[in-house]
């Protein structure tokens, strides 16, 4: 299984890995991190989180190829608080957060994420889960896919886009991502289509909407704050800029002192920020990495540490 783990010294090394430490995984994928972090925590323990039964499956032999002091949960990272209650674990080392797909779930086509291959109008991370992107792309009425092209999309022909969609699903359904990408160009001419290629920011936003992303991420970064150990670090890597925004925003609001208090003397201990950045600015692949890895090019890594 080729899979290529984007940032994994930067995020390795940035996790502070401490030999009896309890770390999360949110997004074990094919276990590019998880081994590295297991490799390095001999007496200690990982719980890593996954929807994709196929990802669970490989990284489940692969870690074990290494020792047994892990557990994974067959579940999305949104699951995180209740999972780590279940299992009694209220604080934890550590927690990554890698929230691109895949290169295995990129590369097969029957997953339905690339508009380079073709296949079903799927991409769902949890194959369990009745709501894919063929629902969007046949239900979804006009002003619906004009919202959500422009807004998890950032495409500027999003009107012209879900119009040719609505006409040409009027005479039979999209089923597959080939079908689509030619509508995308139909919609939008050759000139602009491949100069642009809006066919990226379409497929993007078809998929946080079908797997719910950004609103997840939102939702677990704080309950991920709440279970760091003081001095625990969370490392997010993200791949596109809603993601980053959203990140970003998160960690300067638990790391920065509210402006209201920010004159006083003593700040009280309960108004004290949570975090502090370890990094001013984002950590970027290298050009070793890009040069092996060119879906490295949009990755950010944000980390953060306990105080």
């Amino acid at each position: 299984m080729k899979h290529y783990s984007v940032l994994l010294k930067e995020t390795i090394d940035n996790l502070n890995l401490k030999e009896d430490g309890i770390y999360i995984d949110a997004t074990l994928g094919y276990a590019g991190h998880s081994k590295q972090i297991l490799n390095k925590i001999k007496n200690g323990f990982l719980f890593a989180f996954d929807a994709d039964e196929e990802a669970i499956s490989y990284s489940d032999k692969e870690l074990r190829g290494i020792r047994d002091n892990f557990h994974i949960f067959s579940t999305n990272f949104s699951n995180m608080k209740e999972c780590m209650k279940e299992v009694n674990v209220l604080k934890v080392d550590g927690i990554l957060f890698d929230l691109g797909v895949s290169s295995p779930q990129i590369d097969s086509a029957c997953r339905g994420f690339s508009f380079m291959q073709d296949g079903p109008l799927d991409m769902r991370m949890n194959q369990k889960q009745e709501f894919s992107a063929f629902d969007i792309v046949n239900h979804y009425d006009k002003k619906d896919l004009v919202t959500l092209f422009y807004q998890y999309g950032e495409e500027s022909k999003s009107k012209e886009i879900a119009e040719e969609i609505i006409k040409s699903r009027k005479e039979k359904n999209i089923l597959t991502t080939e079908e689509l990408v030619k509508i995308i160009e139909k919609a939008v001419g050759a000139n602009y289509f491949y100069k642009k290629h809006p066919e990226r920011q379409i497929f993007q936003a078809i998929r946080i909407e079908v797997n719910n992303e950004l609103n997840v991420l939102e939702k677990v970064l704080p309950e991920a704050i709440s279970l760091l150990k003081t001095g625990g670090r969370i490392c997010v890597i993200t791949f596109h800029s809603l993601e980053d925004r959203i990140v970003k925003r998160i960690f300067k609001k638990y790391s920065e002192v509210n402006e209201m208090l920010k004159g006083l003397p003593e700040i009280p201990e309960e108004y004290k920020p949570l975090l502090k950045m370890v990094h001013k600015k984002p950590i970027e692949a290298s050009q070793e990495e890009l040069e092996k890895n060119s879906r490295s090019k949009s990755a950010k890594l944000r980390v953060v540490e306990r105080i």
